[in-house]
């Protein structure tokens, strides 16, 4: 029985993006979640049922998760169900992000908390309800965690990634001059890279 990937996407992402990862795990069935929701507790619990439907039919699971998909996946209650993750420019601190957000839109708590919803000029929503929810739901992470940080990713500084890493024993590499999004040849050779060296 091969080891089972399960990847989570990040936002503007898809589930096709585990397919690059098949020829980098060769000896791993590779299977990507295209999650429909993007709240933590109802995406949280689209990753939870798949995680708990794949769990049977693997010896165990390998989860690799982008920038919010990490952050979606902390709230999935899925420790139990695999053996290690890998998180690539990952969503640590979600507060603090919907805080600098709320800052660039100049919305205070009392704006936030008296509209519920409001839409900011850089296309993201900011929700009251969110904001609760991340609140009243810190993270607790156990699973083994290898995390992959540009050091000019502008969603997380890594000041934050740093703290995480140490609280939750996760082993940080930081790429010179990476960004939030590995996209360009150098990154993905980097990121490629970091795949196959914890896999050996």
């Amino acid at each position: 029985m091969k080891e089972l990937v399960l990847y989570i996407h990040g936002k503007g992402g898809s589930a096709a993006e585990c397919e690059h990862y098949k020829p980098l795990l060769p000896n791993c069935e590779v299977f990507g979640l295209d999650y429909r929701i993007f709240t933590p507790w109802e995406t949280g619990m689209e990753i939870h049922a798949a995680a708990e439907k794949l769990k049977s039919e693997h010896k165990s699971i390998i989860l690799i998760a982008n920038s919010i998909g990490a952050f979606f996946s902390m709230n999935a209650e899925i420790e139990d169900l695999k053996c290690k993750a890998y998180f690539i420019s990952p969503i640590v601190d979600m507060e603090k992000l919907i805080i600098n957000m709320m800052l660039w839109a100049n919305v205070t708590e009392a704006d936030l908390k008296a509209k519920g919803v409001i839409r900011t000029d850089f296309g993201e929503d900011l929700s009251w309800n969110y904001l609760c929810y991340v609140r009243e739901h810190p993270i607790r992470w156990k699973v083994p965690t290898k995390i992959l940080y540009g050091e000019k990713d502008t969603m997380t500084s890594e000041t934050t990634i740093r703290a995480f890493a140490r609280e939750h024993n996760a082993e940080l590499t930081v790429m010179a001059h990476g960004e939030h999004w590995f996209h360009t040849d150098e990154q993905m050779r980097f990121l490629d890279d970091w795949i196959r060296k914890n896999e050996d």
